[in-house]
């Protein structure tokens, strides 16, 4: 997509940089992103480049033909494999791998997830976020629904907020579990000292994990996690809130912290399950442990041993 326009600086805008005028007259898009097309030559100022900085009269012709941000444009429909554990008219299940970006954002304005919903299920660009109900982190893998129509999605968004969708991960984190199961009941929010992450705070929104050891090791141990709700990093923050950070998870703890190395945050959303949106049915699915997760296990299981 190109913007293109043609604009005349008013004669009140005199004396004035060329920046701060067009940024008045082209409300719909932030200084930066004004200043950006300027250095980028997609400005003429009466037919010539200009700078940002340029001083300007009044009554000058300004001409500017630059291509939309990623982030302004219609999502892109792109052909990728997808494993689809099941679909039907009102629903898809996908078991996401590792490395998968599930929506566009900076940095990845395509190959995501969404990109790939779009080609194989073009209906989809009529449904907010092409259906997609809830998310996994880039470096999680595992089972997520992506609704295929209107009602289905509204159903399934009012199911998980009755914390009637059943969506248990496994999680390798650090050091002894005491207790061995237990309920995590702590508000989670932006964490006010570093903003790409999330912390447990006493403004932040209420979040509940129940975790379950099935394997502890001498420094480690393989966690069964049940979300109640659904926040942000939920089990990632709320697991390092209790002193047991995952493995691998270099947002919160930087992968060097434990004496096996992880390349990803060890965690997998294995089991799936809900009520049908439309028969009824109450439907379940479990994704097989990923093989670097599998290997994990054995290394652990091989350093108790040694």
């Amino acid at each position: 997509m190109t913007y293109n326009f043609i604009l005349s600086i008013p004669t009140e805008h005199g004396g004035r940089r060329l920046d701060q005028s067009l940024a008045e007259l082209l409300p719909d898009y932030s200084r930066n992103r004004i200043q950006q097309w300027i250095e980028e030559g997609g400005v003429l100022l009466d037919g010539s480049p200009t700078t940002r900085k340029t001083k300007i009269w009044g009554g000058e012709e300004v001409e500017i033909s630059v291509e939309a941000h990623p982030s302004e444009q219609p999502y892109q429909s792109e052909a990728m494999t997808l494993d689809i554990v099941y679909e039907d008219d009102s629903v898809i299940v996908i078991d996401k791998p590792v490395g998968l970006v599930v929506h566009p954002g900076a940095g990845n304005w395509t190959g995501t997830l969404l990109n790939g919903l779009l080609h194989h299920a073009p209906e989809l660009a009529g449904i907010p976020r092409a259906g997609i109900v809830h998310r996994l982190d880039k470096d999680t893998s595992g089972l997520m629904v992506v609704a295929r129509t209107l009602e289905s999605q509204t159903a399934l968004v009012r199911a998980l907020q009755a914390r009637e969708v059943k969506r248990v991960y496994w999680a390798v984190a650090q050091g002894v579990f005491r207790p061995a199961e237990g309920e995590i009941d702590a508000p989670i929010g932006r964490d006010p000292r570093n903003r790409l992450r999330m912390a447990v705070v006493e403004n932040g929104k209420p979040a509940q994990t129940h975790y379950r050891v099935l394997r502890q090791y001498r420094n480690a141990a393989w966690v069964e996690c049940h979300l109640r709700t659904g926040r942000t990093h939920q089990i990632r923050v709320h697991l390092t809130h209790l002193g047991h950070p995952l493995l691998g998870d270099a947002l919160y703890t930087g992968r060097k912290t434990h004496q096996i190395a992880f390349q990803r945050q060890a965690l997998h959303a294995f089991r799936l399950g809900f009520t049908h949106p439309v028969s009824g049915e109450a439907m379940e699915w479990e994704s097989p442990m990923p093989d670097d997760f599998q290997g994990l296990l054995n290394e652990l299981d091989a350093t108790d041993a040694s």
